[in-house]
């Protein structure tokens, strides 16, 4: 089975979990993804704790909501999906007119067909949300709502794993658990780290980098996550992307970095080029937790990641966001992505040429022997790697200089260090 077949699986177990970004849904999706990397350490905060400027909410859990007619028939019920409730909803159960009920729907605008997904979480309130279409089927008359949610002091969960390497210098994976059932918009993220954290284990078991990898609620749960942590991350982070809406396959989306030129942009870049519809995005159009990483005063060498950009595709933020949108194909494309990254780490990023001049390529086998013009001898690439392998250029440097994606360059330099022409460092030289 390859890794997109066992992410579209993670997916499917997932689906149905009612999750925010406090309550039952995130502790039951934060247990199965446990399951799948049993090092995963769970952490909790409760309602009130000030976290920077912000403080972690009361929880709230759901578990039944439902709009019933007179007549008996039911309309908007969360069992059918849980997309039909407006996130943080207050508990109800009352009698109400039509009249009074629809300012409580809301709806999606562009299109009447899907159900959209609304929260209000800083604020007291309560809602549903239904297809435009649906929304316009609701008979006169008067209308029992009920809402069996609760909202009090409780506890906010987000959880972590660090694989610790030889050097104490991190490459930071973040993504978010806090969105109930959106494929792309959701649970591409959680089920892409937990890939990549079963990757490095079984590729190197013995990294050379640390790895860490972050599972928590958008925003709330990022500005948690720095409280605590933000001084050993600004001492050893080195490297950090933001992992939203990785599952289709319809582009390969990079959110700059708030300057724009990081080791993670700089990294991002060479992974992607030759892929195809790569779009850049400037951190003004930010909108993930790159928001956060990126903040003055944070400054972590983060950017963010996204095969199409949220906000991007009209599936976004509706019900339509599901297994049409999001695909094996789409996450293995992440995968690999996010691998190649991964591999240029592990390998030593600064390669340097151990000859002066260019070396004698065809004594090893790495150049035709013929020199002719018709004769096919793609050879450029091999030599432009070679012209920037001073030991100050990283892979990622070389990739985006010569204009080869990373992947090659990593073979390129593969190829070259079995040969004894160049030796790899994983600090400049």
């Amino acid at each position: 089975m390859n890794q997109g077949n066992r992410m579209i699986n993670w997916m499917h177990d997932l689906w149905d979990y009612p999750r925010s970004i406090t309550g039952h849904g995130v502790r039951s999706t934060l247990k199965y993804l446990k399951g799948i990397n049993s090092e995963l350490e769970v952490h909790s905060y409760k309602s009130g704790t000030k976290v920077f400027d912000w403080k972690i909410p009361y929880e709230w859990n759901i578990y039944n909501a439902y709009i019933e007619h007179e007549s008996g028939e039911r309309f908007a019920e969360l069992s059918e999906s849980n997309l039909h409730i407006l996130g943080y909803s207050l508990p109800l159960n009352k009698s109400i007119s039509l009249d009074r009920l629809l300012p409580h729907i809301y709806i999606q605008p562009d299109n009447p067909d899907v159900i959209p997904y609304v929260t209000s979480y800083y604020a007291d309130n309560w809602g549903f949300c239904m297809s435009e279409n649906d929304k316009n089927k609701l008979p006169c008359g008067e209308y029992k709502v009920v809402i069996e949610s609760e909202k009090k002091p409780g506890n906010m969960e987000l959880a972590d794993l660090i694989i610790q390497g030889k050097k104490s210098e991190e490459i930071f994976f973040s993504t978010y658990i806090c969105h109930p059932s959106m494929a792309n918009n959701e649970l591409s993220g959680p089920v892409l780290s937990s890939a990549l954290i079963q990757y490095i284990k079984a590729e190197y078991p013995e990294s050379l980098y640390t790895y860490r990898f972050a599972f928590l609620p958008e925003t709330i749960g990022s500005i948690t996550y720095l409280s605590e942590h933000l001084d050993i991350l600004q001492k050893r982070v080195v490297c950090g992307f933001n992992l939203s809406c990785v599952g289709d396959d319809r582009a390969y989306s990079h959110v700059e970095s708030r300057l724009g030129n990081n080791l993670a942009d700089n990294a991002l870049k060479a992974s992607l080029i030759d892929l195809s519809n790569v779009v850049e995005y400037s951190f003004l159009e930010r909108g993930s937790d790159e928001r956060q990483y990126c903040s003055p005063g944070v400054d972590l060498p983060f950017c963010g990641f996204s095969r199409t950009k949220y906000g991007e595709y009209p599936e976004y933020h509706t019900s339509a966001d599901n297994f049409d949108v999001v695909t094996a194909s789409g996450l293995q494309g992440s995968f690999d992505v996010m691998k190649s990254i991964i591999d240029a780490f592990e390998m030593k990023l600064f390669p340097k040429i151990n000859v002066k001049c260019e070396p004698h390529l065809s004594k090893y086998g790495l150049r035709n022997t013929v020199s002719h013009k018709n004769i096919l001898d793609d050879i450029h690439t091999r030599s432009d790697f070679i012209a920037y392998s001073d030991g100050k250029h990283s892979l990622f440097d070389i990739s985006n200089k010569i204009k080869k994606n990373l992947d090659l360059v990593i073979a390129e330099a593969t190829l070259l260090e079995k040969h004894g022409l160049i030796t790899l460092f994983d600090v400049q030289q």
